[in-house]
Parts: C-alpha cells; sequence; structure tokens
C-alpha cells in the first residue's frame, strides 16, 4: 500500500488522508462516493488511484440523459433483424464493461444520474449481478467496483441521491485543499508564472469562496487559469504576467464565469472580483512602478 501512495503522491498534490481511505476501501472491495464541491480534485484523485492500483476504469458521465439502455448497453438493431438476440449483438455500456472486465466504472456527478438510471446501480451494487432481457444474467467479476463522484445537493443541477445508494457506499467527504497545497497546484500546470505572485491569485479565489455577496466561489481551476491567462495575454502585450493590467484582465476572465451571486446582490461579479483584487494585491508604491502588480497582502508573512 505504501508504494502505492508513493506513486499516487506524484500524480495527486495533498490528500494523503483521502489517497489511503480510497485505496483501503477498493482493497477492502468496497464501493467509493467521493462528495464535495466542483473543482476539488475529485475525477483527478479516482483517475490516479486506478492507475496506481492497476484496475480498469470505465468512465460516465453523469447528467439527464443517461438512461439505463446507455448504462447497461442494447442490442444492434440491424443484428437483431439478421440474427436475432443474439448474444454477439448486444453492445455493452460501460456497466456490463466494467463487469465483465472487473474494472471500476467511475460515475462522475452521480446526484444528477436519474432514479431509473440509479436503480440499476443499486442492483447491481446489491446483488452483484445484473439481469439483462434477451441476453441473460451477467456476473461482475472480481474487482467490479462503483466509484462515483457527486457535488453537494445544493449545487445547481444536483438533488438528493436516495439513502438506498448511500446504504452501499463508503462516502469519502472532499473539501477544498489547504493554500500552500492550491498554489503548488497552479506552478505545476503554469511552472514559469511568479511563485510570490500566484500566492497571491490564489488568496484571490480562496477569497471568492467567503465574499459575503457570493453564494459560490472558485475552485483552484480559477487561480489555474488566471495564470495560463495572464501569461498568454502578456505574450500579447509585450509585458510581464504580473502587470496589474494584464493580472487584472486575466482574473476577470477566469473568475466572472465561476462565481455565482447571492440573490438580492446588485453589483456584478465583476465588481466583487475587483474588490476581492485590490485588497489582495497593491500597487508598489515605493519604487514608482505603478504598472506593475505588488506583492500580495501578507504574502511574506508566516501562514
Amino acid at each position: 500500500m505504501s508504494n502505492d501512495l508513493e506513486r499516487l503522491g506524484r500524480d495527486v498534490v495533498g490528500r494523503r488522508r483521502e489517497l489511503e481511505i480510497v485505496v483501503a476501501a477498493l482493497r477492502a472491495d468496497r464501493h467509493i462516493v467521493l462528495e464535495g464541491p466542483p473543482g476539488t480534485g475529485k475525477s483527478t484523485l479516482l483517475r490516479a488511484v486506478a492507475r496506481a492500483v492497476g484496475v480498469g476504469f470505465e468512465f460516465v458521465e453523469g447528467n439527464a440523459e443517461l438512461t439505463p439502455a446507455r448504462l447497461v448497453g442494447s442490442f444492434d438493431p440491424a443484428r437483431v433483424l439478421n440474427e436475432g438476440y443474439a448474444a454477439d449483438a448486444f453492445m455493452d455500456g460501460p456497466l456490463v464493461t466494467a463487469m465483465r472486465e472487473g474494472s471500476l466504472l467511475y460515475v462522475e456527478e452521480i446526484n444528477r444520474v436519474p432514479e431509473e438510471t440509479l436503480n440499476v446501480l443499486i442492483t447491481v451494487m446489491s446483488e452483484g449481478d445484473l439481469s439483462v432481457p434477451r441476453l441473460g444474467r451477467i456476473t461482475a467479476a472480481p474487482g467490479f467496483r462503483l466509484v462515483a463522484a457527486m457535488n453537494p445537493f445544493d449545487s445547481i443541477g444536483t438533488a438528493r441521491i436516495s439513502g438506498a445508494i448511500y446504504d452501499r457506499v463508503s462516502r469519502v467527504a472532499v473539501g477544498y485543499q489547504s493554500h500552500d497545497d492550491e498554489v503548488a497546484i497552479v506552478l505545476r500546470n503554469a511552472p514559469e508564472v511568479d511563485a510570490k505572485w500566484v500566492d497571491g491569485v490564489v488568496r484571490v479565489v480562496r477569497a471568492t469562496r467567503e465574499h459575503a455577496d457570493l453564494r459560490t466561489g472558485s475552485s483552484v481551476r480559477g487561480a489555474i487559469d488566471t495564470a495560463l491567462v495572464a501569461r498568454s495575454l502578456a505574450e500579447l502585450r509585450g509585458v510581464a504576467a504580473t502587470d496589474d493590467t494584464v493580472a487584472r484582465d486575466a482574473a476577470l476572465t477566469s473568475l466572472s464565469g465561476r462565481v455565482r451571486l447571492r440573490e438580492g446582490v446588485t453589483r456584478t461579479a465583476e465588481d466583487v472580483i475587483l474588490e476581492i483584487w485590490n485588497a489582495i494585491f497593491a500597487p508598489t508604491r515605493e519604487s514608482g512602478d505603478a504598472g506593475k502588480a505588488g506583492a500580495p497582502t501578507g504574502a511574506t508573512n508566516s501562514r
């Protein structure tokens, strides 16, 4: 297990506790659901675990269009006309593929999946097999597990999943990572960007999660995009990525669509983001270089 975790540490920043729990649950042959806000690395963690423990991985995007037929599979109409309902005429869906191969079935955003489709998963989790009309019974090979990710119930477009699902899974709560971990994530994606400036960008993003006017803040993806857009925009304008005008434009572009205002707030998302940005970044007055973004407020203080 320690070797698995060492390999995982190269793919996932932080998350030691969550990694240990997920690996242990899979080794115990348990189904798993990771629950947490968008952008907290749930998918990254599960994909990394699948690679590290050497198991197959069938991906399913959870949404309102995921019907039982799309999940399980269906007969090819043309072949049925020629061959009848023969086993070879059945086109396996991701669930059947994972069951036959003993792989992980990863369902992203499981709480967006229709109830009738979830009922199919409940049957498989309970019995370890599935009856398909005109095809017969399919028994899950050793190693098959359901691993799912879900956003909190109050996220847009989500619904509560039934107690029957919760009763059959091990639930791992995943929150936002630490400040230092998020800085490391951004630098991993934009290693050439100034680390001190990235520290300030991460502070801006984390502040959106606590601002009184915002119902939903940005994930670390907003910080990653801010750094990448600033780098590209700086090349177009012939200035540094930390130039205040470049950095503000990059932040507005990267964050304004990710945050959600509370009901009744008359300000725009851009107004709130600029307020936060100005509170974190101050112009460098001592050097007279007003065109550059200064160090983030408190960046040199111990955390």
